[in-house]
């Protein structure tokens, strides 16, 4: 079928975690959509590794957390080992804080796991089409001042065309977007930074590794993750020259180490480059970028997937609100001012991770070289926060503030355009479980604004408990406006000067009238 035949709020492209995180995001939103994905199934490979403390209080938000985390490793895997090979002790260790343990900062626990674990359960909380097997070949914009555009997919099994016609398109489908590349849009930073390989094997690699547990162990002959907690391995390596005729068991079984004495089952090999690099731009009329398409991040940190799932959070919100009225359509051009900024702080942090990592590599391997005792340490360049990122995953923000690195320490704050402090308004309710698919106003005195009207902006307001006012720097009178994605938008230390103030506040943050954020 050639002609049009379907009409969406939103269409997806791409059924990674960012896609599949945006699909459950905007059907909380009440927004229609339809999820295309070229490939005819989710991915069988582990990706990404690390789901960290940011993102699992966005999917605490979703309901998702408690099976996220009982699929996943125990917190004692969120560790990071360097090794010789893999059946020799640790010569330098770093924890992943947030992770490995709990944090005063968050309601929420980062969780190691594999993207092939994580996306199943992405998948089953929302019930909008999801159609495998499809790629959108083609957009069609009409008239600059059309309220849509047209999308052309392919349906690669049944060989047919259609024609979606579609408000928004959302593009999540990686580092190789095609919807970026039919835009025409450019990219900035490193660019392909090698060539490397993910080889799935099973292997009892327990005598080395049950004893001292971790979610990567870096050697001097590639890197190993656990796959799952009962059972599986990865090792990603440089690709060799000769992929195609390589004997992939062997390599797998001389990587762990002389004398190792295992031989790897090999069950899955894919090759892929390793990007880094920013998008020009991240809105093109009615086309967001996010995830990959928007950022390629090294996978050193475990940055690049959390970044796509905090860029979907920032934006779905917002198209939510363009798309039922309630804000006006520069809201969205809000998404590439506050969430292009944190890319680019994002690609420096994990550009550094990796040379760090390959310094301590590269130190090892001298020490080794000249003949120094195997167990003569390595002094790592890094504190132990390095690999937690807590500054960068709960520290980024909106608005004028938002020029300025955070770095590795994240310091609370209440102020307009930074994330909401934890702080538990019941034993088990944080202010962040006080946000959803509304606005809410965090106040010690809930009644004088209860009875202002906010009408068409959906708002909840809840009771601040004084001890945590006084935290907050709010007199009794005042309040905290919190946006859906739980950063600040506006804060009243006291008292409101007029009835309109709340209104004005509103029609600043969602661009539905002039004016700048209300501070006082």
């Amino acid at each position: 079928m050639s002609a049009t035949d379907a009409e969406v709020a939103v269409l997806i492209v791409g059924g990674g975690p960012v896609g599949l995180t945006a699909r459950a995001l905007l059907e909380r939103w009440g927004v229609r959509t339809l999820l295309v994905e070229k490939h005819g199934d989710l991915s069988p490979f582990p990706r990404a590794r690390l789901v960290n403390v940011r993102s699992m209080e966005i999917y605490r938000h979703l309901g998702l957390a408690a099976k996220i985390t009982a699929d996943a490793f125990a917190p004692e895997f969120g560790r990071i080992r360097f090794r010789d090979t893999l059946r020799d002790r640790d010569f330098a260790t770093a924890a992943m804080i947030g992770v490995n343990a709990p944090v005063p900062e968050s309601p929420a626990l980062g969780v190691v796991t594999s993207q092939d674990r994580l996306e199943p359960t992405l998948l089953a909380v929302a019930d909008a089409p999801v159609r495998f097997g499809v790629e959108l070949i083609e957009l069609i914009e009409p008239a600059e001042e059309a309220e849509s555009v047209v999308a052309v997919l392919l349906d690669h099994r049944r060989g047919e065309e259609t024609r979606v016609c579609v408000r928004y398109v959302l593009a999540a489908d990686g580092a190789n977007s095609t919807v970026r590349r039919l835009l025409g849009i450019g990219t900035t930073g490193p660019g392909a930074m090698g060539g490397f390989t993910t080889v799935v094997f099973d292997a009892d690699l327990d005598p080395w590794c049950a004893h001292r547990p971790a979610g990567v162990y870096f050697t001097a002959h590639g890197l190993f993750a656990p796959l799952y907690p009962e059972g599986g391995w990865a090792w990603f390596v440089p690709t060799p020259e000769d992929a195609a005729h390589a004997d992939w068991p062997e390599l797998v079984s001389r990587a762990l180490g002389p004398r190792a004495d295992v031989r790897a089952d090999v069950s899955r090999v894919q090759h892929w480059v390793m990007n880094a690099f920013v998008a020009e731009r991240f809105r093109h009329g009615r086309t967001l970028l996010t995830g990959d398409a928007a950022h390629a991040i090294p996978i050193v940190g475990g940055l690049g997937m959390n970044t796509g799932i905090a860029d979907v959070h920032n934006l779905c919100w917002k198209l939510a609100g363009v798309l039922h009225g309630w804000a006006g359509p520069g809201l969205l051009d809000d998404y590439e001012k506050e969430r292009q900024p944190v890319a680019h702080r994002t690609l420096r942090q994990a550009v550094a991770n990796s040379r760090l990592m390959l310094d301590v590599q590269n130190r090892r391997r001298d020490q080794l070289r000249t003949g120094e005792a195997a167990s003569a340490q390595v002094e790592l360049p890094w504190t132990e926060r390095y690999f937690a990122q807590l500054g960068l995953v709960l520290g980024a923000t909106y608005g004028p503030e938002a020029e300025a690195d955070t770095g590795p320490d994240y310091v609370p704050t209440p102020q307009p355009g930074h994330r909401m402090p934890h702080l538990w308004l019941t034993p088990d309710r944080s202010t962040l479980d006080a946000v959803g698919e509304w606005f809410t106003l965090l106040t010690p005195d809930p009644a004088p604004w209860e009875r202002r009207p906010t009408a068409p902006w959906p708002l909840h307001v809840e009771t601040l408990p004084d001890e945590h006012a006084d935290l907050c720097g709010l007199n009794p009178r005042g309040a905290l406006l919190i946006r859906p994605d739980g950063h600040v938008g506006a804060r009243w230390d006291d008292r409101p000067p007029s009835d309109s103030t709340l209104h004005h506040a509103f029609t600043t943050i969602t661009r539905s009238g002039q004016g700048e954020t209300a501070r006082q």
